[in-house]
């Protein structure tokens, strides 16, 4: 299930997030996975600069991420122009 959906272009991407603890850090770290519509290729993943101790409040402040915000990441991600 998409958590948000971005559009880049004519493609429409679903953006699913997710929580991730590295060995040794008591912080959670947010990544974000993007999945082009309608085509078969992998997601995309990418990490977002938001750590929380807790997962509810990563998850919390996920939520103040904007369309435009996740547009640029993909558009990083993807190497391309947008």
């Amino acid at each position: 299930m998409a958590w948000r959906v971005v559009e880049l272009g004519a493609q429409r991407w679903n953006v699913s997030i997710a929580a991730e603890r590295q060995a040794h850090s008591a912080l959670w770290s947010l990544v974000l996975a993007f999945r082009a519509l309608g085509e078969g290729r992998p997601a995309i993943w990418a990490p977002y600069p938001i750590e929380s101790a807790s997962k509810a409040s990563l998850f919390s402040r996920a939520e103040s991420i904007g369309d435009d915000e996740l547009a640029a990441l993909l558009v990083q991600q993807l190497g391309t122009a947008p």
